[in-house]
């Protein structure tokens, strides 16, 4: 199998009360495994897609065969989100929460004026994203931007797929089965909860690593 399904990096209840166990267990377990299974299944046999990275293989969807393509987006696009959301998240007052630091705060109130303005930016993608999708923060010609993608677009996939571009550090899953046990149709009560479980030491890595 070209792709697996990663293990969260904390227990299911780690991110209580912003996120119930019961969502982490089925978002991870069914939905995000879902996507691993989906995506094999489609690029099965075909060793020069099966060698990618999933970062590589979203980013030159052009090149997946047209039968599979679709499959490819959505599902491969499921994976790359999802083992990214996974790894950005960490328990509440345990590596989660707080402010970000040093070269990353920098970055964020020289682009955006604040922290809290950043926040906003993002709660407001998220908010008027209409039905399934995400809320970004990338970095793109070496500035920091916010947008939002449909489903499982990833910005990797660059403006003529998903509308939207650049590498992401920072993305939060606005579909509602990242949130409708606890939070029901509040979505924005969600986006304003999450940050309380944003793991800023891992968004500071992968900023490091994409400028």
């Amino acid at each position: 199998m070209a792709f697996t399904l990663p293990s969260l990096p904390y227990d299911f209840a780690a991110l209580e009360p912003i996120i119930d166990s019961q969502t982490m267990q089925i978002h991870h377990g069914k939905h995000h495994g879902g996507y691993v299974s989906n995506l094999n299944k489609a690029i099965e046999g075909k060793s020069d897609i099966e060698k990618k990275s999933i970062e590589a293989l979203i980013a030159d969807l052009p090149s997946v065969p047209d039968d599979i393509r679709t499959a490819v987006r959505n599902n491969g696009g499921g994976h790359a989100n999802h083992a990214m959301f996974w790894q950005i998240m960490a328990p509440p007052g345990n590596g989660g929460g707080g402010e970000p630091t040093g070269e990353l705060l920098s970055a964020i109130n020289s682009h955006f004026g604040s922290v809290a303005e950043l926040k906003a930016k993002i709660a407001d993608a998220g908010a008027k994203r209409f039905g399934s999708g995400w809320a970004w923060l990338v970095v793109k010609g070496g500035k920091l931007v916010v947008g939002s993608t449909a489903n499982q677009d990833n910005p990797r996939m660059g403006d003529a797929i998903a509308g939207f571009s650049g590498i992401p550090i920072l993305g939060v899953d606005v579909w509602e089965h990242a949130y409708y046990l606890k939070y029901q149709n509040r979505r924005p009560d969600y986006l304003a909860a999450w940050w309380s479980v944003v793991n800023w030491a891992k968004v500071a890595e992968l900023y490091q690593a994409a400028h």
